[in-house]
């Protein structure tokens, strides 16, 4: 019974609360002209984001590299 609750509890989380902004998005792409751009936008926003930490966590390994200080146990 508990279990069964928690489980309830994050569904209710991620559908009522969580995933209200993209509910939003969807209701404006479907009744304006800039939606498309907007939802595109907000992916490419999430790609840059991902290619800078990618980059930071590069560039920190090839520190460590140069240092031989990785896989130091």
């Amino acid at each position: 019974m508990i279990a069964s609750n928690i489980f309830r509890w994050i569904g209710s989380l991620f559908t009522d609360i969580l995933f209200l902004p993209f509910k939003k998005l969807r209701l404006d792409v479907a009744t304006s002209d800039y939606g498309w751009w907007l939802s595109n936008g907000i992916n490419w926003l999430f790609l840059v984001v991902l290619l800078v930490l990618l980059y930071y966590w590069m560039s920190q390994s090839r520190k460590f590299l140069k240092e031989g200080t990785e896989d130091r146990a």
